[in-house]
């Protein structure tokens, strides 16, 4: 730990709960939240009625919406990697049909990259390139198609750019397919961003000719067009994604060039630190002019999601952590994929920047000092787009429960020192039980710093340390998940989702092997089906349930916040403050303050009886050898004149309080049963 880390730390633990409270819980956040308009139409395509979105395609195409036929129709090739009867059997109602052929051009090119993967050029297998450029090669002739089909139509072309990139074409085969794509939309994000990659140092091109060609395009850009943020995605490429080991030739080489490929004409890249232009202040003018761009969109907008996470890295790696910390707010819920999954798990690491930025800004805080609230935003009419969008981008409400596999009284006594109430209650005839986060009209600071959702951070805390596992459910509207914890470890998570795409096969195969290990499960493969679905997902979260064997979930689960309130023998676990529980986990392996289910309409820092839960025999066995241990000392200690007053004082007082402990522990017992 550095000497500024330890000068700021402080800071940071006095400050942390404070900044950035009012950023959503990590369980809103969303990686790559579909469209609203498109929701309905992938819904129904995982149903099998490709119906929605022949109509919604068909309106984009009659209303030349190419932007958003752009954002679409990829959405659409996702979900069709997993649910392909939609898509045939709308091709085989209607072959020529140019939206059914443009969905299957973009089907074609992610076939490839699915087999691809995202991973650096050196880490492909050779058989894995072969099948990529096989797929690339079948893929021609339907990007065609579409073309032909829809001349005026530019996301064709669009796809057309990312194939010459991933098929490594030659420079004026790229050339020609710009050409087509700017004279049908000279202002096309979509195709903006596909010749992008092509130009960038680690395909066919430089950093030089990339960083070139954005500030060309945001140049000519019209107001309010996401091709302002062209430079800024051509920093982060530069800044984090470059590297030289994974141009075009490397593929080849780990191919053993087994294809006749037309060499790039730029192939020579020169370093960009001899540029005409420093690096830094090209990074720097795109950063003001995506500012710019972030400013003219409302918080929350999911248009401008793109554009934000890019600028929130960028701001993060130029040390504006305070401005960092305004765009995460600007983001809400909207996490995407890119740039966060250059560096690893994208949702994961969406969540640990924004925790980071948090911490330092509040390192910069003076002790003594007040963090300043984030300002109000400005008030709109219903009637304006902001309002709309700000009306649109509304958490959704977020329900909790965990089921842990160990009955009430271990997980109260495991729970000490979580710092947020839980209403424990018994589950399969005591011997496992539910969990859930009980109101909490003060919380602790403690409580307020908790990085993820609540629920989730407790059960981290208190299956540190044990054996068995806990399994916490999450529900909203559209969306249900789970996250499986053991050992305080995060062991695997899921969320099923109908109108985003299933994991492929490895993914669901790794997660269903956790589940399985952790409860003893001999066969894996029901579970691994049951994750690569995603229609009916409420149904989906109660058979797991009982594919590995826990009590089925309450009723009101889903349809109430508190949801065990209305179970018998439920008990409220108070928070307690850290010295506290430090306290009572040393005295009492159950020395919690736990509440009957009459005591429910208490305060939450209201005392409930120690005889809630029994005690376990390893307290019993700890306690009578103790006693068995002092009463002798103590009566020695007097007896023996070598022995002085001080320690018979000593001896005596352990002795009268072990068994004070014991014979209250012993009435307790007595009044219970």
């Amino acid at each position: 730990m550095t000497l500024r880390t330890l000068i700021a730390l402080p800071r940071m633990l006095r400050h942390g709960a404070t900044v950035g409270a009012d950023l959503p819980p990590d369980t809103a956040v969303v990686l790559d939240p579909v469209h609203p308009d498109l929701r309905d139409a992938l819904r129904a395509a995982a149903g099998g009625d490709h119906g929605p979105a022949r109509d919604l395609l068909a309106a984009t195409r009659r209303g030349a919406e190419w932007e958003r036929r752009g954002i679409f129709v990829p959405q659409l090739a996702r979900n069709a990697l997993h649910h392909r009867g939609w898509l045939d059997a709308w091709l085989a109602e209607a072959p020529e049909d140019p939206d059914a052929v443009l969905v299957k051009a973009e089907l074609c090119v992610a076939q490839a990259w699915e087999i691809r993967t995202g991973s650096r050029a050196q880490d492909v297998s050779k058989d894995q390139f072969q099948a990529f450029f096989a797929l690339l090669d079948d893929a021609v002739p339907v990007i065609s198609a579409a073309a032909e089909l829809n001349p005026t139509d530019p996301v064709p072309w669009q796809i057309a750019l990312t194939h010459a990139t991933g098929s490594q074409a030659p420079r004026e085969v790229f050339a020609a397919y710009w050409a087509e794509a700017t004279a049908r939309a000279p202002h096309h994000y979509g195709c903006h961003r596909a010749a992008l990659q092509y130009l960038c140092e680690k395909w066919h091109g430089s950093h030089e000719e990339m960083f070139d060609f954005a500030e060309q395009a945001a140049a000519e850009a019209l107001p309010g067009s996401q091709l302002h943020a062209l430079p800024l995605l051509a920093a982060v490429e530069y800044e984090v994604a470059a590297d030289p080991t994974t141009t075009a030739a490397t593929a080849d080489t780990a191919l053993g060039a087994p294809r006749n490929r037309p060499a790039p004409a730029f192939t020579s890249h020169t370093p960009f630190g001899a540029s005409r232009t420093p690096a830094r202040t090209r990074i720097h003018a795109a950063t003001e002019r995506a500012l710019a761009l972030s400013d003219a969109h409302a918080p929350g907008d999911p248009e401008a999601a793109t554009v934000r996470n890019h600028l929130a890295l960028t701001l993060i790696l130029a040390g504006r952590h305070a401005e960092a910390l305004e765009q995460f707010r600007r983001i809400g819920t909207h996490a995407t994929e890119l740039p966060w999954a250059y560096f690893g798990d994208a949702r994961e690491e969406f969540l640990d920047f924004r925790r980071g930025v948090r911490m330092e800004v509040a390192a910069r805080v003076k002790f003594f000092s007040t963090p300043v609230p984030p300002p109000l935003p400005p008030a709109t009419d219903s009637t304006t787009p902001a309002a709309s969008t700000s009306a649109s981008a509304a958490l959704p409400a977020t329900f909790s429960l965990a089921v842990v596999s160990a009955p009430p009284h271990q997980v109260a006594e495991a729970a000490l020192l979580c710092g947020v109430p839980l209403r424990i209650a018994p589950a399969a005839d005591g011997a496992m039980s539910y969990v859930e986060l009980a109101a909490n009209a003060t919380p602790g600071r403690r409580a307020r710093l908790l990085g993820e959702e609540g629920l989730t951070a407790a059960a981290d805390t208190f299956t540190t340390g044990e054996r068995w596992p806990a399994l916490v459910l999450h529900r909203t509207a559209d969306r249900h998940g789970f996250t499986l914890l053991r050992k305080g470890k995060k062991v695997a998570a899921h969320e099923w989702d109908e109108a985003a795409p299933v994991p492929d096969q490895a993914t669901a195969a790794a997660t269903a092997a956790a589940l399985a290990k952790a409860y003893g499960v001999a066969d894996p493969r029901p579970l691994t089906a049951l994750l690569r679905g995603a229609n009916a997902p409420a149904d989906r979260q109660r058979t797991l349930t009982g594919l590995l064997g826990l009590p089925p979930l309450p009723e009101t689960f889903g349809n109430r916040p508190e949801a065990l309130t209305a179970l018998p023998d439920a008990h409220v676990l108070v928070s307690r403050g850290l010295l506290t529980g430090i306290r009572e986990s040393l005295a009492s392996a159950t020395s919690s303050a736990a509440g009957s289910a009459s005591a429910r309409t208490r305060s939450p820092r209201a005392s409930f009886p120690r005889a809630a839960f029994p005690r376990p025999r390893l307290w019993w066995l700890l306690h009578v050898l103790g006693l068995c241990l002092a009463v002798p000392a103590a009566a020695y200690a007097w007896w023996s004149p070598d022995i002085g007053p001080f320690r018979a004082v000593n001896s005596t007082i352990a002795a009268l309080w072990l068994t004070t402990r014991v014979t209250r522990a012993w009435r307790q017992r007595r009044a219970r049963t």
